[in-house]
């Protein structure tokens, strides 16, 4: 147990960034196709191939997961992992050709580093090659290169974020792990203590509630294209795509227990489920645990986040 992501069995994790340009992907790829689900609870979202996850369309399972930033340009970097797959004999048999089945979310970061510059093809295929089982790297890697979190106070006073995992094992041979890069309007909070971590700041650095802020706002705006938190949960359990949806639906909660707000007009959160197909188990006890699992890869990945695009992180000031 590495205490990520990667101690599911069958799940490897790689990342591909441009740390001057603050922007990057991350890829969750299966060894084995794996049943997904996905619930997206953001009104902002930019995604792929996630119609395919309903349960009453055809394809049953996934390769591949490419999480990105860049706003909707970076779904540009699963077709990268497509292209690596395919080279790799991976991917869904038509009869005319393997079609490798990857879907996709991507959160805004655009506003920090350079515009320009997003993920790509190239770098898609990248973080595909260097996907691996080992401790999965958190903090500015990856997709959450450029991400940031409270920025109700404008963007000037908001703070960096990054990516986080975590894991679980349960008695009956039950693994459950989480990944996210958490890019939230809102501010960050432990779930058991309240305290914040990280979030709005005010002329003195000081860390703000973004409740505290919305009320003190004669209206309570919050700021386009700067947000979206996307993530994935993955088990070892033979799942349904129909429980697999629901346990995306559930791990939503991990979200509502650390992240304030959530799930705003201005986000297009997305979280994806997989199950890897090993042992058998109960959707809903996965969905609870996944909710907590997700909880603390959130708290991770402002934990291991550092100062970059002139904003500071959780551990460069005190709350």
């Amino acid at each position: 147990m590495n205490g990520t992501i990667t101690d599911v069995p069958g799940i490897l994790v790689g990342h591909a960034e441009d740390t001057e340009a603050l922007t990057g992907c991350t890829v969750i790829l299966a060894e084995r196709p794996a049943v997904c689900g996905v619930d997206v609870r953001g009104s902002a979202p930019g995604t792929r191939e996630t119609d395919l996850l309903d349960p009453i369309n055809l394809v049953n399972s996934v390769h591949a997961i490419c999480l990105s930033g860049g706003s909707a340009y970076g779904l540009d970097a699963a077709s990268g992992v497509m292209q690596y797959l395919e080279e790799k004999g991976v991917g869904l048999d038509t009869g005319f050709g393997l079609v490798p089945i990857v879907p996709a979310a991507v959160l805004f970061d655009l506003s920090v580093g350079n515009p320009r510059i997003r993920p790509t093809r190239e770098m898609g295929y990248l973080a595909a090659s260097r996907s691996s089982r080992q401790l999965v790297p958190e903090g500015n890697v990856g997709a959450g290169t450029g991400a940031t979190v409270g920025k109700l106070n404008g963007f000037a006073h908001a703070m960096k974020s990054g990516i986080g995992s975590a894991s679980r094992k349960y008695p009956g041979g039950l693994l459950i792990g989480a990944i996210v890069a958490v890019n939230a309007v809102g501010h960050v909070q432990e779930p058991d203590t309240g305290r914040i971590l990280a979030g709005p700041r005010d002329e003195d650095g000081t860390i703000l509630s973004s409740l505290d802020v919305m009320q003190k706002q004669a209206f309570s705006l919050i700021p386009p294209g700067t947000n979206t938190t996307i993530g994935v949960v993955a088990s070892n359990a033979i799942l349904t795509k129909a429980e697999a949806n629901k346990i995306a639906q559930m791990a939503h909660d991990g979200l509502a227990r650390t992240i304030c707000p959530i799930h705003t007009m201005y986000d297009g959160d997305t979280l994806f489920a997989m199950g890897t197909g090993q042992i058998e188990a109960s959707a809903d006890v996965i969905g609870a645990l996944s909710a907590e699992i997700l909880a603390e890869a959130v708290i991770r990945a402002v934990r291991a986040a550092k100062p970059a695009g002139g904003l500071p992180s959780c551990d460069s000031i005190k709350s």
